[in-house]
């Protein structure tokens, strides 16, 4: 692999960019609160649909604005259609998973991501291996979020695992969507073009299973309810997950996926304060993890400096 490639592949976040995946992590926080805010007028499967539809006649929109080619025949079809497949999958088991087991449980399950996409470079993108500074960092993310979350107990209620299994699956979707993106052909075309591919194919996985749970909206949802969906419509998928797509483009998956630690963090915070849900005294302590295990998982190793010495940060 050429050093263009390398840097490519394991390019460490600089400040812009780390800014950037903050403030999605903020916009990721509050869409939890944005499903739960609408998840009584309008059920979450349902949610993910018209979402999905929504953004995708949105970001087809941008693009003819813009004149971007997104039926350009760029031998991204398959890796396009694997990607949404999982993206589908994801949100499948999340919105399935949480009729089973508790909103705590789910965090700490889906947030076991960031380790599989690290073990999948490991196949994928040997170039972006972490060292064992970045593993301890990794984990010591991993457990300020289990100090804010607190440590589960084991599953006795046979139900509660297949809620934890499906949330487990949908870690392992996440991870994969994320590798075929960093992996594939889709590294080359627009954020924009690997968005739709995802909307596209999620939007009738999560229609059909909507309708085969027996989802179905009973009143006129609320104004608020409304607000929520327009704010994971336009903002949150629309838009944060095109620059999400454009970051893995440019910068280390890896090092990516771990700021996403911060996204129940600021969950918990914006439950605080539009649902007025109590914060614990560790959450600080939590916040002190997660932000000194990024610091490790972002700081640029001797070895990796030696093995790139000519790359643009």
């Amino acid at each position: 692999m050429s050093n263009h490639s390398v840097a490519h592949v394991t390019r460490p976040l600089n400040a812009g960019a780390a800014a950037l995946v903050v403030l999605l992590a903020v916009s990721w926080g509050f869409n939890q609160v944005a499903v739960k805010l609408g998840i009584h007028d309008i059920p979450p499967l349902t949610q993910g649909a018209l979402r999905s539809v929504g953004a995708t006649m949105l970001v087809a929109a941008w693009c003819k604005w813009r004149g971007l080619p997104i039926f350009a025949r760029d031998g991204s079809l398959w890796p396009g259609i694997a990607a949404g497949v999982f993206f589908g999958l994801e949100f499948l088991l999340i919105y399935q998973g949480l009729a089973y087991t508790t909103a705590t449980r789910a965090v700490l399950f889906i947030y076991l991501a960031p380790f599989f996409v690290v073990l999948g470079t490991r196949i994928v993108l040997p170039a972006d291996r972490f060292s064992p500074q970045q593993w301890l960092g990794l984990a010591l993310s991993f457990a300020g979020m289990m100090i804010a979350f607190g440590v589960p107990t084991p599953a006795l209620d046979p139900r509660q695992m297949i809620g934890d299994l499906m949330m487990i699956g949908a870690a392992l979707a996440w991870a994969a969507t994320t590798l075929i993106i960093k992996a594939s052909s889709l590294i080359r075309v627009t954020a924009e073009k690997v968005l739709l591919y995802q909307l596209v194919i999620s939007a009738p996985m999560l229609g059909i299973a909507a309708w085969l749970g027996g989802e179905h909206i009973v009143h006129a949802p609320s104004t608020l309810a409304i607000g929520a969906l327009v704010y994971q419509t336009v903002w949150v998928v629309a838009v944060t997950y095109v620059v999400w797509f454009a970051l893995i483009a440019r910068y280390s998956a890896n090092r990516l996926s771990a700021f996403t630690f911060l996204t129940p963090l600021f969950g918990v915070a914006a439950g605080r304060l539009v649902l007025n849900e109590p914060l614990t005294p560790a959450f600080v302590a939590a916040v002190a993890l997660v932000v000194l295990g990024l610091v490790l998982v972002n700081r640029r190793s001797a070895e990796s400096r030696a093995r790139v010495p000519h790359a643009r940060e």
